[in-house]
């Protein structure tokens, strides 16, 4: 990541520990959330992969090419799994967020490490196109507000107590660290 170290590994932290949670979720799950929860750790694990700091781990020229064919293929299946019929909205997320993988590790592999015109703060030139990195900010800050107002409960207050009408799902907080995430990696693209 081109980032600051800091970010980097803080992103590494959280996006790892998403992932590994995901992980366990298989092994403890329904064979129905299997696909969703995987595709969730593979998002998290890849994320992480990808944080790391260039300072401590340089995939040029490997890993690019490498992270474009795994989220391609990611993206792909989910775009699969939309196309016949199925409508939770997980899976276009999962294929929306797989793209904008292939998309950053190819733009951050396509910037140069060093060079004249730098952009301001960040030690680094600005990688990828404009308009489709504002896209997907906005994509992915809608979707962090949207998982937000889903995270936070809902309060009946009946004869003088508050009640809540369910608790939070930890699917929906590790959904939110992972938009998260890929705001903050877009952010430092």
């Amino acid at each position: 990541m081109h980032g600051p170290p800091l970010v980097g590994w803080l992103l590494v932290a959280l996006c790892a520990a998403t992932g590994v949670y995901c992980l366990a979720r298989i092994r403890a799950g329904a064979a129905t959330e299997h696909r969703a929860t995987g595709g969730d750790a593979l998002m998290g694990l890849g994320m992480a992969a990808m944080a790391v700091p260039t300072a401590v781990l340089d995939t040029r020229p490997w890993g690019a090419p490498l992270f474009a064919v795994i989220f391609g293929a990611a993206g792909l299946h989910a775009l699969v799994v939309v196309a016949r019929g199925r409508t939770e909205s997980h899976h276009l997320h999962h294929a929306v967020g797989a793209f904008a993988m292939v998309y950053m590790a190819l733009a951050m592999a396509a910037a140069p490490m060093s060079g004249h015109a730098r952009h301001p703060g960040t030690g680094h030139e600005p990688a990828g196109t404009p308009l489709l990195t504002g896209l997907l900010l906005v994509y992915f800050a809608v979707y962090v507000v949207r998982t937000v107002a889903v995270l936070v409960p809902v309060v009946a207050v009946t004869s003088g107590e508050a009640t809540w009408s369910g608790r939070p799902n930890l699917t929906n907080a590790c959904r939110l660290s992972m938009g998260i995430g890929m705001l903050a990696m877009l952010l430092t693209l």
